[in-house]
Order: structure tokens, then sequence, then C-alpha cells
């Protein structure tokens, strides 16, 4: 394996860490991923998961108008793993009036 898949992997590796010990601690401590407080992650839970989830709510678009967006891309294929529907993103953003960077 080259030095940068290395590299990836250890950065996935922490991310998906941080992020399920976040969603599964309620009172965790904050830790900002991409512009994104995981402690905020939950205000966005409902509408990118399930079968029919209900469009985000004002909260959810604040967060997702703080997110670096293309910053989330490489970890786009890992998002399954801490509960987040990849193909329920695009229509998180498109509800909240922004546009989707071209990896979503």
């Amino acid at each position: 394996m080259g030095k940068n898949n290395t590299r990836f992997i250890m950065q996935f590796a922490v991310l998906a860490i941080v992020l399920s010990a976040a969603i599964m601690v309620k009172e965790s401590t904050s830790i900002p991923v991409c512009n994104i407080d995981t402690n905020d992650l939950e205000k966005c839970r409902p509408a990118v998961t399930g079968n029919n989830p209900p469009p985000p709510g004002p909260d959810c678009c604040a967060v997702a108008r703080a997110a670096n967006l293309q910053c989330l891309c490489p970890y786009k294929p890992y998002l399954s793993t801490v509960g987040i529907d990849p193909s329920r993103v695009r229509p998180l953003l498109a509800n909240c009036g922004l546009n989707s960077p071209s990896c979503f």
C-alpha cells in the first residue's frame, strides 16, 4: 500500500471513531470535522436515514450551511458506517438551498 493510501486509511479511521463516539454519547465533547460540530450531527440524522426521511429542519440546514462540503467528499463511501445514507445527502442539501459538491 502506498503512503497516500495509508494516510487516507488512518484519517478515515480517526473520523469514523470520532463520529461514532459522538453519535453514541449524547453529551460528548464537541469535535469539529469539516466545519461540522459533531454534536450537531443529530440535527440532520432524521433527514439522512430511513426509507422516507423528512425534509431537514432549520437547525439541520444551519449545520449544512456551515459545513465544508468538499471536505466530506473523501469520506462519502464511509458515511453509512455512521448511519448516514449517502444518497440522502444531495436531497438534504437541495432542501436547504445549497449546491452539492460534485462528489454527492
